[in-house]
């Protein structure tokens, strides 16, 4: 794939594919983190003297997040420290006349694209080249820049149309994503830990799947109700609350295929005790897995210190997920304790954002994170060795307009 070292962009008109998909109270952005993550892309394009136009999504058709991108404007205004111009249109006779006197210097943000019935399907990229979105826009430009890692899963217009009829390049936040995220199937970097938790169990499974079928990882640390669940593939009884728990979520019925996983030999370690909660009496304690009485919510101390153990050998270390129910302060040490023993190991870590993001602040050890991926499907999808359909596109737009040799 080409980068922005790969193109000149004195006087060029660039389209730029970024998420600033946030969440919102009514009109009001809560968190800037994403549109904030864009910033040194964005800053890069003007020094080196092209027309900027940002092209971006809000929510989905009927929810609540669903609104203009108005309110983005005036966010990235502040950021920027110049005026971001936008226009409440993406593709109509009033965005093109805006796009066409935009001048060096400039940027103009285009309303919400999912506001066309076009960026709402999937497609191949050949197919997404003929949608009016991209047959009416890609004549106005002189190069596309892909800076949107977090939607790099889907195959949408506006991801994968542009970049097959208009060179395409990774912006700088897409690079670093993908050069962050390659380190991890990287075979000289090793020994490589993984310390999978949250509650998308089904999607953790993937990644273990595709962990050893490329032999990626040295070891795997289970937290959360995926230890869970390779305890009880592993013939371990969790106490009739935490069985009937895991029942209601439909995650015993993914027993035998946790179990297959461990017979191919998976390198995964499971917890040596849990903090429970017993709910009638509302006691706090630690109890060993072969006699649970309360219910899962954190690892205890001793896995805690095995875990940190194992971290402390690694050089890759890649961590998505709470180990337990951190948003009660009780429940949070698990969490902490494996986030404070990864930055403090000198492997280079990667967090998969959301929870792990905020752990990190609140130690304030920002400075020793390697990378924060703003990725949760596309981080997904990476790691479970999927090809990213944002991805393919540009690697055939480089090939395809020359950009790299």
């Amino acid at each position: 794939m080409a980068t922005l070292d790969d193109v000149n962009l004195e006087g060029k008109k660039v389209l730029v594919r970024v998420d600033f998909n946030s969440p919102v109270s009514g009109e009001e952005l809560l968190d800037d983190s994403r549109i904030r993550a864009h910033v040194p892309t964005i800053k890069e394009l003007l020094d080196k003297g092209a027309s900027i136009v940002l092209i971006s999504h809000q929510g989905r058709p009927g929810e609540p997040d669903f609104i203009t991108l108005e309110p983005h404007a005036a966010k990235l205004s502040k950021l920027l420290g110049q005026t971001v111009q936008f226009v409440d249109d993406v593709m109509g006779p009033e965005a093109r006349k805006r796009i066409k006197s935009l001048k060096p210097g400039e940027v103009l943000l285009l309303d919400n694209v999912r506001f066309l019935a076009e960026e709402n399907i999937n497609a191949p990229p050949e197919r997404q080249a003929e949608t009016y979105l991209v047959r009416r826009l890609a004549k106005l430009f002189d190069l596309y820049v892909n800076d949107a890692f977090a939607t790099a899963h889907r195959s949408q217009p506006s991801i994968v149309g542009f970049p097959m009829v208009l060179p395409g390049v990774m912006g700088r936040l897409m690079q670093r994503e993908v050069e962050a995220l390659s380190k991890i199937f990287n075979p000289k970097e090793s020994p490589k830990v993984f310390v999978l938790g949250g509650g998308k169990v089904p999607d953790s499974l993937s990644i273990i799947e595709n962990i050893i079928q490329n032999k990626v990882a040295d070891r795997i640390l289970t937290t959360g109700l995926l230890s869970e669940l390779f305890l009880v593939a592993k013939g371990i009884d969790l106490g009739d609350k935490n069985m009937k728990f895991l029942e209601r979520k439909g995650i015993l019925s993914l027993v035998p295929k946790a179990r297959r996983l461990l017979l191919m030999g998976a390198p995964i370690d499971v917890p040596v005790d849990y903090v429970t909660l017993d709910e009638e009496t509302g006691e706090v304690k630690v109890e060993p897995v072969y006699n649970l009485t309360g219910v899962i919510r954190d690892i205890g101390p001793a896995t805690v210190k095995m875990y940190s153990e194992l971290i402390k050998e690694a050089k890759i270390v890649v961590m998505r997920g709470p180990a337990g129910v951190m948003e009660d302060p009780r429940f949070r040490t698990g969490t902490k304790e494996l986030v404070r023993a990864a930055l403090e190991s000198g492997a280079f870590t990667i967090f998969g954002g959301g929870h792990l993001t905020a752990v990190i602040e609140e130690l304030g050890m920002k400075e020793r994170v390697g990378h924060i991926s703003t990725g949760g499907g596309a981080l997904l999808a990476f790691l479970s060795g999927k090809e990213l359909p944002a991805l393919s596109a540009l690697k055939v737009s480089a090939s395809k307009f020359g950009l790299v040799k």
